[in-house]
């Protein structure tokens, strides 16, 4: 499988199924998308401020359900084998995502995997074993939780030092370099995992040290 990453802005998540693994994968979604869970009953957990519908759907009433929520993304969490093959397959004929949360280990071509993620805004980095051992998922996601820490504000720190030596005209290959220094400085990540970070000055020395002030010459 390879892993990509999908922009649920302003999108619709269909959950068929409210319990336990239903409601997780509400929450999941809930952070980005509008999402919607249909189900005859809901297990007594947070889900996320989805919209929740109160149906048993059969299933070939599953098309209609899909026609009307109309979801980027399906995700079949019943413990009906045939209401979720059924939810399977009326995604794939409309070319909806699927994610077929009673799988585990091997999948069809075409499915989605929903990975263990540690997010560290705007770093996102995910963990996966073909849904073969979700406690390893659990298990390295919280290893990364600790290893990630300050990597969203280098990220933005980064983004903010390429803008300011671009508009220095610095040649491309120098800005690499200048960039990469900093990033492998145990210095600036100290200082971003401080819980203070001031990157304005991390930039503001590194262009001292490397630059003539914009618009005129050292002295």
């Amino acid at each position: 499988m390879i892993p990509l990453l999908h922009d649920f802005t302003d999108e619709t998540v269909l959950v068929v199924g409210g319990g336990p693994v239903g409601a997780r994968k509400a929450r999941r979604f809930a952070r980005e998308a509008a999402v919607v869970v249909v189900s005859p009953d809901f297990a007594d957990r947070e889900f996320g401020g989805a919209e929740l519908i109160r149906a048993a759907p059969d299933p070939d009433e599953i098309g209609g359900w899909l026609e009307r929520v109309d979801p980027a993304l399906a995700v079949a969490a019943t413990d009906d084998e045939a209401v979720n093959d059924a939810l399977e397959a009326a995604a794939r004929d409309r070319g909806i995502l699927v994610n077929r949360a009673d799988r585990a280990g091997e999948r069809d071509a075409g499915s989605v995997v929903v990975p263990a993620t540690v997010r560290e805004d705007p770093v996102v980095v995910s963990i996966s074993t073909g849904g073969t051992a979700p406690a390893l998922s659990k298990y390295l996601r919280q290893e990364l939780e600790e290893t990630l820490a300050g990597a969203g504000d280098m990220a933005e720190l980064c983004n903010e030092l390429r803008s300011e030596l671009k508009s220095r005209d610095v040649a491309p290959t120098r800005r690499r370099e200048i960039v990469t220094d900093v990033v492998n400085s145990p210095d600036v990540w100290t200082a971003l995992r401080s819980g203070d970070p001031n990157t304005r000055q991390v930039i503001e020395d590194v262009l001292g040290d490397e630059l003539p002030p914009s618009g005129g010459e050292r002295a």
